[in-house]
């Protein structure tokens, strides 16, 4: 077995790994699939077809606009299956249109399901008198006054139209004379006007127009028309010579409204006189054109799941807060001076790590605070818990991230709001992302100062908190915290840290100690000993990871793998990865939170394997672009919990769990109705890992979870 040739050797590029934009979109169709979920609320599963819809919207606008400009600039740089930026879009196209006619057929048997339900959405339809008189007053005095019909002619050149902006053409005619106009849906008027009574019935503000042209353009006849919706390129591509990150960003945003449009989507039967008029205004020539079955703008249907019918929503649920720090009458710092904390989110309240801060704020024996922000959002009580600490005097450090996609105009604001409040705000790396999640806190104590760290999975954003899987590690053991201060000495002055105890960062050495501890494995399978690999991610990438794990497989080394979306790893295939096995979770949470566990000659799970937490994915970004790190959990509790727990949990769901097969495709687990485990439901349903103890005192026992492999 040790001569074996390596995988690299005897399989080709695309035998050896699956096509990442592919895989992509296999993901998006396994949240698609979750909108036909019988087992879901109605709109919750209305909820799942909105999200699949604005996922492949980024996915146009990021990662399709990104291969496009390759092709435009004639790089033949290949994929790692061995794909140019022309072939991976002529696939993509191929596979992007059957995942978009399903999303049409969905919505379809979705709209049949809520009107049944008593949720009507309306089309060209006529309504009753009183619904037609309503619907013509508000159209007079809430949206006439908004909307502004363009001409379309030599002296009204093609408006600019804004990314994911929904636009209407007209071609009219008043005697011998024929004008084209466009009429722009105003993004502040509601896509979806309700009209008062039950049943709840909406209509689309573009249906709505078309209803009131008489109105809109009196004395003219409507010939045809139609409505088309664009993507623009939207990535922002960060200059190595950028002199003022902060000044690149403000143009950099305002360069990207106007962003080259990637993707048209038309109206069915559009006039063809019309497409072509629109395809030159856009100066869309080189854009995917799509004609839409249906509804424009699936993603707008979010829209509707706010209407107010908890019967057609999951039950509520509220997270618990940890009852360690309950026991210590929420003193979040004796909480964790006593013993290391781990809270899982959504099960387990944000308000932990929102409340460290906050505390670490008022807290005359604070002296400094920092922290990194990738994703805040837009009512962060942390960054305003910030911002009091550093009126209040205490030294407060920022590490506000710009580059983070579609969040860097919000995180300007955030930046400049904690400068005037005198905190210090850094932007780390020009070329870099600092995508860690790390608090940190110095307190003044009897015998000196304590340093007191938060470690995420997830981003300080307390709206996305509620829905994503994530983990908090919070923890006041020294060698940590002196750590974290050389991993924020190194982004906020470059100072490379050169003695960490504990944590391992990225771009530093993440994918070399990640390749160590695979060979590990390996080197105990081969002398006999028990070896095994489970991890939990929401991407796997990497090549180098991807080769050393077949590597692994070869040498006998089971591996459990849970990657919610991107898989490039081609798993259970004859000499090349048999013993892999990969699953993806997707249910009422977004899974988010990375854990790595190796049995470390040990039958899994056990004390003595080493398991970590981190902020990174197994991609090359996050091993050679990003500020990320790893850290190994040595606490007995906080290491028990992640691994007979977290990690066991994640492996033994049967209900919202897809088995990926050897030829790229998904397919769900049908288990007995006796067997069912549902990862979500469980963690719902028991005790807080952080308050175990209290819980078993109460007489509640938590489940002995047990993963055994090939069921």
């Amino acid at each position: 077995m040790s001569d074996a040739p390596p995988p690299s050797a005897v399989f080709a590029p695309e035998q050896r790994y699956f096509n990442r934009e592919l895989s992509w979109l296999a993901f998006n169709r396994r949240v698609l699939e979750e909108a036909c979920n019988e087992a879901h609320p109605l709109l919750e599963r209305l909820r799942f077809l909105s999200i699949s819809a604005s996922n492949l919207d980024e996915f146009f606008m990021v990662r399709v606009a990104g291969l496009k400009t390759h092709q435009a600039l004639g790089i033949e740089e290949r994929s790692a299956d061995g794909l140019t930026p022309g072939q991976q879009l002529s696939e993509i196209a191929i596979v992007a249109a059957a995942l978009v006619a399903s999303q049409y057929e969905v919505w379809e048997t979705l709209r049949e399901a809520l009107a049944e339900a008593g949720i009507e959405v309306i089309g060209e339809e006529p309504l009753d008198a009183a619904a037609e008189t309503w619907l013509d007053r508000h159209f007079r005095e809430q949206i006439f006054p908004v909307l502004t019909p363009q001409a379309i002619d030599p002296a009204h050149p093609f408006p600019f139209i804004a990314n994911l902006g929904l636009t209407l053409i007209f071609e009219l005619k008043k005697g011998k004379v024929t004008v084209s106009e466009l009429v722009l849906a105003p993004p502040t008027v509601p896509r979806f006007i309700r009209i008062p009574g039950e049943p709840a019935r909406f209509i689309p503000l573009e249906s709505l127009i078309r209803r009131k042209t008489d109105y809109l353009f009196p004395k003219y006849t409507v010939v045809r028309g139609g409505a088309f919706r664009i993507l623009r390129d939207s990535d922002i591509e960060v200059e190595e010579e950028a002199e003022d990150l902060v000044r690149f960003f403000q143009t950099a945003i305002k360069r990207r409204r106007r962003g080259r449009v990637v993707r048209l989507e038309l109206e069915p039967d559009l006039p063809k006189s019309l497409d072509r008029g629109i395809k030159d205004g856009l100066h869309a020539a080189q854009a995917i054109i799509a004609e839409a079955p249906g509804l424009l703008g699936l993603a707008d249907l979010s829209l509707l799941v706010e209407e107010d019918r908890p019967d057609l929503k999951f039950p509520p649920f509220d997270p618990r807060f940890p009852e360690r720090i309950l026991e210590h009458g929420g003193d979040s710092f004796a909480a964790i001076r006593e013993k290391d904390i781990l809270a899982h989110h959504p099960y387990e309240s944000f308000e932990a790590v929102v409340e460290f801060i906050k505390q670490a704020a008022a807290d005359p024996d604070v002296v400094a605070i920092k922290q990194t922000l990738y994703r805040a959002g837009k009512q962060s009580a942390i960054l305003r818990a910030l911002i009091d600490a550093a009126e209040a005097g205490k030294s407060v450090t920022a590490v506000v991230e710009l580059k983070a996609r579609f969040e860097e105009e919000q995180n300007l604001m955030w930046a400049s709001a904690l400068e005037r409040a005198g905190v210090q705000v850094v932007y780390g790396f020009i070329d870099w992302k600092t995508h860690a999640k790390v608090s940190m806190v110095v307190r003044r104590e009897n015998k000196g100062f304590r340093t007191y760290c938060h470690f995420g999975t997830g981003n300080y954003h307390p709206v996305t908190a509620r829905i994503y899987t994530d983990l908090s590690y919070f923890t006041a053991d020294p060698s940590i915290g002196r750590d974290a201060a050389k991993l924020f000495n190194y982004i906020t002055g470059y100072l490379e840290p050169t003695s960490l105890k504990q944590l391992v960062i990225s771009p530093q050495k993440m994918r070399d100690e990640l390749l160590r501890l695979i060979d590990s494995e390996i080197a105990a399978a081969k002398d006999g000993r028990p070896a095994a690999v489970w991890a939990k991610m929401n991407s796997l990438v990497d090549p180098q990871i991807i080769d050393k794990m077949y590597e692994a497989s070869n040498a006998g080394v089971p591996i459990d793998l849970v990657v919610r979306g991107i898989c490039c790893l081609r798993p259970g295939v004859p000499e090349m990865s048999r013993n892999i096995s990969v699953k993806s979770i997707v249910g009422r949470f977004l899974e988010h939170s990375r854990m790595w566990c190796f049995a470390n000659g040990h039958e899994l799970p056990h004390p003595d394997a080493k398991v970590y937490i981190s902020s990174a994915d197994w991609m090359p970004r996050n091993f050679d672009r990003r500020i990320e790190y790893m850290l190994p959990i040595t606490n007995k509790t906080v290491h028990a919990q992640l691994l007979d727990q977290v990690m066991v949990a994640n492996l033994i769901d049967n209900q919202q769990s897809w088995r990926l097969n050897p030829d790229g495709s998904y397919q769900r687990l049908q288990p007995k109705p006796d067997q069912i485990f549902n990862l979500h439901d469980y963690f719902m349903s028991n005790p807080s890992l952080s308050g175990r103890g209290q819980a078993l005192k109460k007489g509640r026992r938590v489940p002995k979870l047990r993963f055994q492999r090939g069921r």
